[in-house]
């Protein structure tokens, strides 16, 4: 944690040498997980051609590698420099909620920087955030994950504590965030159609959305230039929701979608999502 608490300290543009470094070994000649990130680029976009996928096959690589550095400079960046580069195109649509002291769903996905995008919401929304993670096989990165995650006040709820933890803190107004577009292991599933595949996701979003009968919001973020980002938030679902209700998740796939279609190289590509079919669930 020292070392990487002395890396953070380094400008960012110093970072960025470090991950045009990265890139080099990791895309050149370590190829870190090209055949994943192939197989599912073909299988996304099958019209593309080769050239085309290769393209943003290597625009993702180098972002991976932004992101990786970002990620680290997390442990030092002051909030004035976090705003600046990661801006809330329109928190206030948010105010009325926390006016109203009203909680809120946000929903993300692995877009580019979703850790800045976390971090930055504690400081720019007007609702505090209380973000739902999966504990880490690893004590340190677990520990070094909350620290910066927490770092300007935002509240951990562990991915099986959700729906406890949400009933217990139900009296505080916030925004309960969820990167939620990975495979999910062990929940139950819905799946539907994403990306030209059948693919699973959470049905525990649903399950929070009808639960608690919070409005949802999906939370754009975009790439505007090297180190600097936009953020979006984009209304995909209002209560009242009917009990088995999957509203919330069909529309935050095909927001997703929408998304990855528009910004392919800002996706998380080697990230196994479809390692299993409906049938082997």
């Amino acid at each position: 944690m020292l070392l990487l608490r002395l890396i953070s300290r380094l400008p960012l543009f110093a970072l960025y040498w470090l991950s045009d470094f990265l890139f080099f070994v990791g895309y050149r000649l370590l190829k870190y997980r090209r055949d994943v990130v192939w197989k599912n680029l073909k299988n996304s976009f099958p019209s593309a051609n080769d050239k085309e996928l290769r393209l943003i096959e290597k625009d993702f690589y180098q972002n991976l590698c932004d992101y990786a550095m970002e990620t680290i400079k997390l442990l030092s960046i002051s909030k004035a420099e976090l705003t600046n580069r990661m801006r809330y195109r329109n928190p206030e649509v948010l105010q009325p909620f926390a006016d109203q002291k009203r909680s809120v769903i946000l929903l993300a996905s692995h877009q580019f920087n979703w850790e800045w995008l976390m971090v930055s919401g504690s400081i720019n929304l007007p609702l505090p955030i209380d973000f739902v993670y999966q504990k880490q096989s690893s004590p340190s990165f677990d520990h070094f994950l909350l620290q910066i995650r927490c770092r300007f006040g935002a509240y951990a709820i562990e991915r099986g504590q959700t729906a406890r933890e949400s009933i217990r803190r139900k009296n505080i107004a916030k925004a309960i965030a969820i990167v939620a577009d990975q495979f999910p292991n062990f929940e139950k599933k819905v799946w539907t159609s994403f990306l030209h595949q059948d693919t699973a996701f959470f049905q525990g979003i649903g399950q929070l959305a009808v639960v608690t009968q919070y409005p949802a919001f999906f939370v754009q973020c975009k790439k505007v230039k090297r180190g600097y980002y936009e953020a979006e938030l984009i209304p995909i679902a209002a209560p009242p929701y009917q009990r088995d209700s999957q509203a919330i998740v069909e529309n935050y796939a095909k927001t997703v979608e929408q998304f990855i279609t528009e910004n392919p190289a800002s996706w998380l590509w080697s990230h196994e999502r479809w390692k299993r079919k409906r049938e082997e669930s």
